[in-house]
C-alpha cells in the first residue's frame, strides 16, 4: 500500500439515539480512531464543512427538518467526497436506492454487528486505493490497520490503540512535517484540552517502544513545528535540526 494514499482515521457519527452513538464511539475509539459525534443533520453538515473527515456515518432518522438523506444529499452538493456510510432500520429497497442516489457510499441496516460496521468502514477508506491492503509497510516497520498489530523486523511491537492511531497518521504522511495540534485533531476529538502535553507523552511512548527494535529514528521531533515519519531514516542529525522527544 502507498504511505502517501493510504487511509485516515478521524470520522464523524450522525447519530441522534445517545447509547448507539456511544457504544460506537468507544468501540471505534478503542480500534484507534479519532470519534466525533452529532445528533441532528444541522451540525452534521456544519461539522462535515469545518473539518475534513476521513470517514462519516449518518442515521437515516434524524430529528429536526435535516433528515440522513438531506445531509448526505448536501455534503454532496458542497463538493465534500468524503464517504458515507448510511445506517438505518428501514430495509425496504426503496429506502436503500434514495440513500445511494442521495450519495451514499454504503448502506447498512440496524441492528448490525459492530465487527461488520467496522468492517465496512475500513473498505470505504480503502476504497479508492488500487491495493486495498490493510498493511502499511516502511522499511522494517510493519503496521496492519486491520489487526491493530505492528512488527518490527518481524517481531511484534505491543502498542496502545493510541499510539497505534499515532503511528499510522504519521505514516500515511511520510517526510511531511505534522503539528500537534493535527495529530491531536485526528487521534484524539475536540474534548482534548488545547494545549495539553499530551500528544508528546504519546510520542515520547511510542519511540521508546520502537527503539526495542531500534526503529525509533523513524520519528523525527522538529522543536517548535511537530513531528515527521521518515521511512528511511537518517542517523546523523544535522545542527539545529530535529530533536528526539
Amino acid at each position: 500500500m502507498s504511505l502517501e494514499d493510504a487511509q485516515l482515521v478521524r470520522i464523524l457519527i450522525v447519530e441522534d439515539d445517545p447509547r448507539l452513538a456511544n457504544m460506537l464511539r468507544l468501540g471505534l475509539e478503542e480500534e484507534g480512531f479519532g470519534v466525533d459525534l452529532v445528533d441532528n443533520g444541522e451540525e452534521a453538515l456544519a461539522a462535515a464543512t469545518a473539518t475534513p473527515f476521513d470517514l462519516v456515518t449518518v442515521d437515516v432518522m434524524l430529528p429536526g427538518s435535516i433528515d440522513g438523506f438531506a445531509v448526505c444529499a448536501g455534503l454532496r452538493r458542497r463538493r465534500i467526497r468524503t464517504p458515507v456510510l448510511m445506517l438505518t432500520s428501514r430495509d425496504a429497497v426503496e429506502d436503500r436506492v434514495r440513500g445511494l442516489e442521495a450519495g451514499a457510499d454504503d448502506y447498512l441496516v440496524k441492528p448490525f454487528a459492530f465487527v461488520e460496521f467496522l468492517a465496512r468502514l475500513r473498505a470505504l477508506a480503502r476504497r479508492h486505493l488500487e491495493d486495498r491492503s490493510s498493511v502499511l509497510q516502511s522499511g522494517t516497520l510493519s503496521l496492519d490497520t486491520a489487526a491493530r498489530e505492528l512488527r518490527v523486523n518481524g517481531r511484534p511491537i505491543k502498542l496502545t490503540s493510541k499510539e497505534l492511531a499515532i503511528l499510522e497518521y504519521l505514516m500515511h504522511h511520510p517526510r511531511r512535517v505534522l503539528s500537534r495540534s493535527q495529530i491531536e485533531e485526528h487521534v484524539w476529538n475536540y474534548d482534548l484540552q488545547s494545549g495539553s502535553n499530551l500528544v508528546d507523552v504519546y510520542m515520547g511512548r511510542l519511540r521508546r517502544k520502537l527503539s526495542a527494535g531500534n526503529a525509533a529514528d523513524h520519528i523525527v521531533t522538529l522543536r517548535g513545528m511537530g513531528y515527521r515519519f521518515d521511512p528511511t531514516p537518517e542517523c546523523e542529525s544535522t545542527s539545529g535540526g530535529p530533536e528526539s522527544a
